[in-house]
């Protein structure tokens, strides 16, 4: 068999693409944030993770274009060669005093943080458990590590101590979970996972790609509830609130020498840019001295919440302002995602594996500098057409 022959055999988007509904790789020729511009018109972005609205922020920006004037556009090299800057150990010393760790470990994505780190510390003696809803790259990480991998249903934490109670008793266990979670918008519920992996010996790994900047005034989940000293490690990216791209781990210093030293997703890939490295500083400044962002961030998302509800569609568990619009079946879900996008609304089609199978979605998210009259023009043209499809009355 020609191991290209699969290629040709995957024709489940060109179907797709078929019906005009295909609702994936949509190339934007201008991005401002809340507005981006496709074939000429202007259309309301509620499907970014922009969710302080930052990467249009002149401090961002300017810090941005120094970093490439003072370093270049490359660092040309891994971390572990020649690849660190000086600057990446001040961000990383400055985010672990953000998320309050004693250390922190600076990654050129959020996708290699979770790949790095977990295989690293998952050897083969060792457990990792996992909520059902987490991130697929907290799923890959897991593969890749060498330790044995259990799943318990989303946020059921009867479940996990039935799965923490069969390991052997002296098996390393580390458990993780989303602090939000990415597409129901609901939040760990680490009141209650805290005790319960003290109960059984497990550290606790918290990816808050999408709490940081959100929730705890910004500092994330752990922070949220007043657990920071109860959580082991703390993940974070840099392409959500950060306005960059890149990502980190935190937590005690110990722990961090040893990924900085095992995670191949680190030793091997090119370092974070300055220019990168830079903007996520510069974020990271705005988020500790002015917290009028975060602020204006729940109420656009409360407000969103509340008017889509107020309209009859079904938003799920969220508790944020990642607000999901479930629709069920993919092909009524493609059809509303079409319509809207036609009218000038750009949401996010999502169907399995990132959701569970019959609760495809349009998610939806919010921004800190989305405009009341924006927001106020989303919910009609929701409410339009929703009506017009049946999904409310």
């Amino acid at each position: 068999m020609d191991i290209f022959e699969k290629c040709g055999q995957f024709t489940e988007a060109r179907e797709v693409m078929a019906t005009g509904l295909y609702p994936y790789f949509i190339p934007m020729s201008d991005n401002e944030g809340t507005e981006v511009t496709y074939d000429g018109r202007r259309i309301i972005m509620i499907g970014s993770n922009n969710y302080l609205g930052l990467t249009t922020h002149p401090k961002v920006q300017a810090a941005a274009i120094e970093g490439i004037e003072k370093y270049g556009t490359s660092c040309t090299g891994s971390r572990f060669l020649n690849g660190t800057l000086r600057l990446h150990e001040e961000l990383e010393e400055r985010l672990a005093a953000f998320v309050g760790k004693e250390s922190a470990l600076v990654f050129s994505t959020g996708m290699q943080v979770n790949l790095g780190a977990i295989s690293a510390l998952v050897g083969p003696k060792d457990y990792v458990i996992i909520d059902k809803d987490n991130h697929a790259s907290i799923v890959d990480g897991c593969l890749l590590g060498r330790g044995k991998m259990r799943r318990f249903r989303h946020n059921d934490l009867d479940h996990l101590e039935r799965i923490l109670k069969k390991l052997p008793a002296d098996a390393g266990r580390m458990v993780i979970v989303d602090g939000v979670f990415s597409m129901g918008g609901d939040i760990s519920n680490l009141p209650e996972l805290v005790p319960l992996c003290k109960k059984y010996g497990a550290r606790i790994y918290v990816d808050d790609a999408h709490s940081l900047g959100v929730l705890g005034n910004g500092r994330g989940t752990a922070a949220h509830f007043g657990l920071t000293d109860d959580v082991d490690l703390i993940m974070g990216t840099f392409s959500k609130s950060f306005a960059s791209i890149g990502g980190f781990i935190a937590g005690d210093a110990e722990v961090m020498h040893f990924v900085q030293h095992r995670a191949r997703s680190f030793m091997f890939s090119a370092s974070l840019p300055a220019s990168n490295s830079m903007a996520a500083m510069a974020s990271l400044e705005i988020m500790e001295t002015e917290p009028q962002h975060v602020e204006q961030l729940w109420d656009n998302g409360m407000k969103m919440l509340n008017g889509l509800n107020e309209l009859g569609f079904n938003t799920g568990r969220t508790q944020t302002p990642i607000i999901p619009v479930i629709i069920g079946e993919d092909e009524p879900t493609f059809l509303t995602w079409k319509l809207l996008f036609e009218r000038g609304l750009f949401t996010n089609a999502v169907r399995t594996p990132a959701v569970p199978k019959g609760e495809s979605c349009l998610r939806t998210s919010y921004m800190a500098t989305h405009t009341e009259e924006q927001l106020d023009q989303a919910l009609a043209i929701m409410g339009d057409t929703g009506r017009q499809l049946g999904l409310i009355a």
